[in-house]
């Protein structure tokens, strides 16, 4: 359904901010919350994301990005098993008070959740809708 390719973002920005983390998640799926995206160390000077991020774990400019549920870096979107009702779809901004995570290895939506713990000093929420 639909091109697959992020969607333009845009946000206040906070001004104690150092940088940003991303997590994009659908928590109606059948088995489990499922992680649509992963995008972190995302420069505190910007306040919105383009549309169609390339599927790279460093995006120059932008920040860096881990694995989804999907099994691939980057942003994959919604695509809920058909007849199963409304998915809702949170895309849930944090600010953060480092300018990097500094993280080594893979990244995955638990271990970014594991890191950021402490380092949130701002939060926000976005959430659409979309069924099959």
């Amino acid at each position: 359904d639909g091109d697959n390719i992020s969607p333009r973002l845009k946000w206040n920005g906070l001004s104690e901010a150092k940088s940003y983390a991303l997590i994009v998640y659908d928590p109606d799926a059948p088995m489990k919350t499922f992680i649509h995206w992963v995008l972190y160390d995302i420069p505190s000077s910007l306040n919105s994301l383009y549309e169609a991020i390339q599927k790279n774990v460093v995006v120059e400019g932008v920040g860096k990005q881990g694995k989804n549920d999907f099994g691939e870096i980057g942003y994959d979107g919604p695509c809920p098993p058909r007849g199963h009702g409304v998915h809702r779809y949170y895309f849930a901004l944090h600010a953060l008070n480092v300018d990097q995570l500094n993280i080594k290895g893979e990244v995955n939506a638990d271990k970014l959740i594991n890191l950021i713990k402490g380092k949130v000093i701002g939060y926000g929420l976005l959430m659409g809708k979309y069924q099959r």
